[in-house]
């Protein structure tokens, strides 16, 4: 009988020490290359019981690819995203999907919120510039005072958009600064938000109300265009908007049409609907209403994917024993998987 296969579609561990501790317990390993074809990666994933790496370049995981092994258990990811999957398709066919929230991802993903923030509110870009350009003190380079003062400054209000791991490590770094937090999310408990003094609220009162709004939603059916025309029309002119979810959480078209007509403040985008953006884009032309970073938020030295491997790699050898690996994300899927897999272990 032929080795379990681990298909590595998109490998994080450069050292490959995780890749030898799955073969030293039995397995056969096989790495993408870079430059696969499509028809290359369904031949490997044919033949492969699990599917482990980053986010998918190919586009989707979707149910070609998870049909494409009839013992396929799992897809198990480095990342915390899942978008790259087809949750519905793994959960009917009983296939389990793990992922990494990691303190080092997400909490890089607040710290870089952060960074944004105060790059944009501050005018720290265009300070630089002036100066480098021979240039001084104007009043086109004052910033904003972010906190509430004891003088009656009431501070700026920031709206935070999904109040997960993210959003909650967010307003932990924000209460210092004593600004005013909303926070929009029908999926967490009040007692999340009242722990961090976080105002919960409508997402449409949350975009009327907000200086600052940041997006950390989950990439879903119902939260994708989540910003698009009308949204945009109800925040404040002067408003900035932040996204480090996923791109498509915001119509971009909407976005850049609000931007050029100065119906709002600006906006700092981590992530795009198209990865890179090709050249011509109109989310490029936009100047100082806009600060873009390459989908590099959560990549920071002391933050990467790193402290992820053990975790993918455990749970691709539960797998493989038949066993219920930790932090599945489709756990609806574990009652099929159970009777496909359960004690019958390949290792």
């Amino acid at each position: 009988m032929s080795p379990p296969r681990v298909f590595i579609f998109r490998p994080v561990d450069e050292s490959g020490a995780s890749h030898r501790q799955i073969e030293a317990a039995g397995c056969e390993v096989v790495v993408n290359r870079d430059g696969a074809t499509a028809d290359e990666v369904l031949a490997q994933i044919g033949q492969s019981q699990v599917l482990l790496g980053a986010t998918f370049r190919g586009g989707t995981i979707d149910r070609r690819l998870l049909e494409a092994s009839p013992t396929l258990r799992l897809v198990s990811k480095y990342t915390i995203g899942v978008d790259d999957i087809d949750l519905a398709a793994a959960t009917e066919l009983g296939i389990l999907v793990t992922h990494c929230p990691t303190e080092a991802n997400w909490g890089g993903v607040a710290e870089g919120t952060v960074a944004f923030m105060l790059a944009m509110l501050k005018r720290i870009r265009e300070r630089d510039r002036a100066v480098k350009q021979g240039a001084w003190r104007s009043d086109d380079l004052q910033g904003h005072y972010l906190g509430r003062r004891e003088d009656g400054y009431a501070g700026l209000t920031v709206g935070i958009v999904g109040l997960g791991r993210i959003g909650r490590r967010l307003a932990e770094l924000l209460a210092p600064w004593r600004l005013r937090l909303l926070g929009c999310d029908p999926y967490v408990d009040a007692a999340q938000f009242a722990r961090r003094n976080v105002e919960r609220m409508d997402l449409d009162t949350l975009l009327a109300a907000s200086d600052v709004v940041t997006l950390h939603c989950s990439l879903t059916n119902e939260t994708r265009g989540l910003i698009g025309a009308r949204a945009l029309a109800l925040m404040k002119g002067s408003a900035l908007l932040i996204n480090t979810a996923r791109g498509p959480v915001v119509d971009i078209d909407a976005l850049c049409d609000a931007l050029a007509a100065d119906r709002l403040g600006g906006a700092a985008l981590d992530v795009l609907p198209v990865e890179p953006p090709p050249p011509g884009s109109r989310i490029l032309e936009l100047g100082d209403r806009v600060l873009l970073s390459p989908h590099m938020v959560a990549a920071n030295q002391g933050g990467t994917l790193q402290t992820a491997i053990p975790w993918a790699t455990e749970a691709a050898l539960a797998a493989l024993r038949g066993e219920v690996p930790a932090r599945v994300y489709n756990t609806e899927a574990i009652p099929l998987w159970r009777e496909r897999f359960t004690d019958r272990s390949l290792l």
